[in-house]
């Protein structure tokens, strides 16, 4: 079983736009609350993206690899929330994975990297911008954003959203009701981003890296953990998740094993890999003694 689960670990992100079978598994969203956001992000960020390089010079005031970055994210929440595969997740505990994976692990640092919100807010007229980081500046929005990005804070907000709705009830609503289903991925997507914001930014001096390590390597614990008790269960813990199990050669089992997998190894080693940057980048740092230089990344 674990050949066959090891293959179709490897053979499913490839199939999984040509995916066949009930409820339009093949065909990609046409939901204005999902076409709309994702089209308004892009467009705002390649228009004041373009302004400002237009001004200042290619390059300035966003950089190249921040652009790539924020393109990079977004073509993955797109995939996650727009694609075929968001249906086929609400009959494949596998694809409901991959779809979380991509939300939380990938596209949520990347954007985070990215820092877009100076060039989105360069698309705006003026008065619209000025209006905008005024209300940003209110002192109650500053200390929730504070206490929100707040290592800490935003690792236990993290892990709670991801272990409630693991819990069978939770998860079997999401199941049920197309509207927790996105009150599920809101959660996991926005909880996601404090996380990547608190561990690369939260805190800028060198103890602050060593804290991040710290939550990330936490993090990878707490999730990889998730991950071990879904590939280890003996009975499928999400029965209604696995319907088109079947059609892709697993039963519902092996389908929930398999997504326990997905948790556990490529969503560990994204922890890892973050982990081990901060860490280069906490000893870079710690032999500038004395240095109050910001965390450039």
């Amino acid at each position: 079983m674990r050949f066959m689960l090891a293959s179709a670990f490897l053979w499913f992100p490839v199939s999984a736009a040509r995916a066949h079978g009930s409820g339009g598994s093949s065909a990609w969203a046409s939901d204005p609350w999902i076409v709309l956001p994702l089209l308004a992000a892009i467009g705002l960020y390649a228009a004041g993206t373009t302004k400002l390089w237009s001004r200042a010079g290619p390059g300035r005031g966003v950089q190249p690899s921040r652009a790539l970055c924020f393109v990079l994210g977004w073509l993955l929440l797109a995939g996650a929330l727009a694609s075929p595969l968001h249906e086929l997740g609400k009959r494949l505990f596998t694809a409901h994975m991959i779809e979380h994976e991509m939300l939380m692990v990938m596209a949520a640092p990347l954007l985070v990297l990215a820092r877009p919100f100076g060039a989105m807010l360069w698309a705006l007229p003026p008065a619209a911008r000025r209006a905008l980081g005024g209300v940003s500046q209110v002192r109650a929005l500053r200390w929730t954003r504070s206490w929100a990005t707040d290592p800490l804070v935003a690792t236990v907000l993290h892990g709670a959203a991801l272990w409630l709705w693991h819990m069978p009830g939770l998860y079997e609503a999401a199941l049920a009701s197309e509207t927790v289903h996105w009150l599920q991925h809101f959660s996991f997507f926005a909880t996601a981003l404090l996380f990547w914001q608190g561990v690369i930014y939260g805190r800028t001096q060198t103890g602050g890296q060593a804290a991040g390590v710290f939550y990330l390597f936490l993090t990878a614990l707490h999730s990889g953990f998730l991950g071990i008790l879904l590939s280890i269960a003996r009975v499928p813990l999400f029965p209604g998740q696995g319907s088109s199990a079947a059609e892709w050669g697993m039963t519902v089992l092996d389908d929930q094993q398999l997504a326990g997998l997905i948790m556990w190894v490529p969503g560990g080693l994204v922890y890892a890999a973050a982990a081990l940057t901060l860490t280069g980048l906490w000893i870079a740092n710690s032999g500038a003694a004395g240095s109050k230089r910001p965390l450039n990344v």
